[in-house]
């Protein structure tokens, strides 16, 4: 393969910077429902038909986004976002305008490396990298919400076992789980304050607790809301499921841990056979190998 002329790197290296930053200053604006929530909050407050050009510029920009995204990837990216906890630097029409500028730079470069140097094999790899390229945004919310997802697993007996104690002190269901949000600091502890605002607002609490479940997509977490579920529409007495589920999820915790645990030495064998070793061989069987080879040759 020949060496890339200079110009071909100069403009590769122009379009890798100048491209994203385009894209996320003309097409990452933010969604037309909040923006319209925003105006509704705000009517009264400022001269109206200020920011007109502004308002036709985002939807101009939110248009051209849609009409660019394949049907279903929003709804996908919702999905995984709602996983994810939703971060605020990472709104569902950024991540999508991000998608498809990092698409049109990856197809970008592809195209200045195979004029350079044309080439079945290195059209099918611009092809691989542009399909990496578009789904970056999508592997990092994905891996943003397993992480996520795992943290609540973590969280959730320990938040239990202080739902369980103040339920048994006198409080409400609700209560105690406004005080387990209170106490604690991590994704559980917002997802909690969330379902209990949803409540506030006027939400059935079955419809909030499932939403709950929904939208963390933790199996243990929706085991529990399930059951709690139940005892609301049987009237069984929370303490006791409160109390059972926390004993369940210390054992289920217990358990992933013996299991990572026993793991440990398959995952340790091909480190060993591949770097350790032969590493030790070379050490212990080289001075011997070399004196043979002295005995031999002399």
């Amino acid at each position: 393969m020949n060496d890339l002329p200079p110009l071909v790197l100069a403009a590769a290296a122009a379009v890798a910077v100048a491209v994203p930053v385009l894209g996320w200053a003309v097409l990452a604006r933010p969604d037309p429902a909040t923006v319209q929530t925003r105006d509704n909050l705000a009517r009264g407050l400022e001269p109206a038909g200020r920011d007109t050009g502004a308002r036709s510029r985002t939807s101009a920009g939110a248009g051209l986004v849609r009409a660019l995204t394949p049907r279903g990837t929003a709804a996908r990216l919702n999905r995984l976002a709602g996983t994810a906890g939703r971060p605020p630097a990472w709104p569902v029409a950024r991540l999508v305008a991000a998608k498809l500028v990092l698409a049109a730079v990856g197809a970008g470069l592809t195209l200045l490396v195979f004029l350079a140097s044309p080439g079945a094999r290195m059209g099918l790899l611009g092809l691989v990298v542009t399909g990496v390229a578009y789904m970056v945004p999508e592997l990092l919310l994905y891996s943003r919400g397993q992480e996520r997802k795992a943290a609540i697993g973590l969280e959730l007996a320990d938040t239990l076992d202080q739902m369980t104690i103040a339920v048994e002190a006198g409080l409400g269901f609700e209560s105690a789980m406004a005080r387990a949000a209170g106490n604690g600091k991590g994704p559980l502890a917002e997802e909690l304050t969330r379902t209990l605002q949803d409540i506030a607002v006027g939400q059935p609490r079955r419809d909030a607790y499932l939403a709950l479940a929904e939208r963390t997509a933790v199996p243990d977490l929706a085991r529990f809301i399930r059951a709690v579920v139940q005892a609301d529409a049987y009237g069984v007495s929370i303490a006791d499921v409160l109390r059972t589920q926390a004993h369940e999820m210390r054992l289920k915790r217990r358990q992933r841990a013996e299991e990572k645990a026993m793991q440990i030495p398959v995952k340790v064998i091909f480190p060993l056979i591949l770097c350790i070793l032969p590493t030790l061989f070379i050490v212990l069987l080289g001075p011997a190998v070399m004196d043979m080879v002295a005995a031999f040759s002399g």
